[in-house]
């Protein structure tokens, strides 16, 4: 793509131009996209992978998608000239547009631009987010938005850090807003919430760590109810090494083994006693 794509700036250099046009959301950074069913969100979605995150995730999976570098310039109406052609697909099987990353919320202007456009097609929207930068999603992102699927790494200050690399309190001030956004005092208007927790042995799997994850995904239902509808328990797994070892990057994990069935069924039961549809 070249700017030539772009609405051209009077008196500005390309590179500025592309500043410009990343600041109005009318370009991003996009790694990847890919049509996927029933992974992203409900139905055959078309998932948008931005690049740039402000974590490094001991476990990540997309290490190739922390920069925004790591992306290539996209047009907001490039992506929505696809989401056009997939229609007949979302349709039939009530799926939609999900944006991913990376950590979609690096890049709020291009992201309420997608969802702006999806939602004026009729096309169900979902944002996958770490919530760690919840506070750059707009009222008017969150009006866009039907489901998030928001990433719960640790229920443990101390390990998110570890984990992370970052601070817990902003993806639990995240969830609580997305909570309190379906009150009638706020509009009425709350998205529907997935909770990711990806199970690592000997880093997330502590007991006293999980009861805390899943009593604060208990306290969103006590603010809303219905507000997360699903806890998804993730087993760690090795299949992002390689991006690791392409990179040139060190990988922590690297001898980290997968939890077994038990100690992944044991966790999901922590979910379950208190009162969440977990899987």
């Amino acid at each position: 793509m070249t700017l030539q794509a772009l609405a051209p700036l009077s008196g500005l250099s390309p590179r500025s131009q592309r500043l410009a046009a990343m600041r109005s959301g009318e370009l991003g950074s996009v790694h990847s996209w890919e049509l996927v069913t029933a992974v992203d969100g409900p139905g055959t979605r078309l998932t948008v992978f931005l690049s740039g995150c402000p974590l490094r995730c001991l476990y990540c999976h997309n290490p190739d998608m922390l920069e925004m570098k790591d992306g290539r310039p996209v047009t907001a109406e490039q992506i929505l000239t696809r989401i056009r052609r997939y229609l007949p697909v979302f349709r039939a099987t009530g799926g939609g547009l999900t944006l991913s990353g990376g950590e979609v919320l690096m890049q709020p202007a291009f992201a309420a631009r997608l969802l702006r456009g999806a939602k004026e097609l009729g096309v169900h929207t979902t944002l996958d987010t770490s919530g760690f930068l919840g506070a750059n999603l707009t009222e008017r992102m969150l009006a866009d938005t039907d489901l998030v699927l928001l990433d719960v790494k640790s229920g443990d200050p101390d390990t998110y850090r570890r984990v992370t690399g970052g601070e817990l309190a902003p993806t639990l001030a995240f969830g609580r807003r997305l909570a309190r956004s379906g009150l009638p005092d706020a509009g009425g208007h709350g998205p529907e919430v997935w909770v990711r927790f990806v199970l690592v042995p000997g880093l997330t799997d502590d007991a006293e760590n999980v009861e805390r994850v899943a009593a604060y995904v208990a306290e969103l239902n006590e603010i809303r109810p219905d507000t997360v509808t699903r806890v998804e328990v993730l087993p760690f797994h090795q299949m992002g090494r390689y991006k690791w070892a392409a990179l040139g990057r060190t990988y922590e994990l690297e001898t980290t083994q997968p939890p077994s069935a038990e100690l992944t069924e044991r966790v999901r039961d922590q979910f379950r006693t208190h009162g969440l549809r977990t899987y």
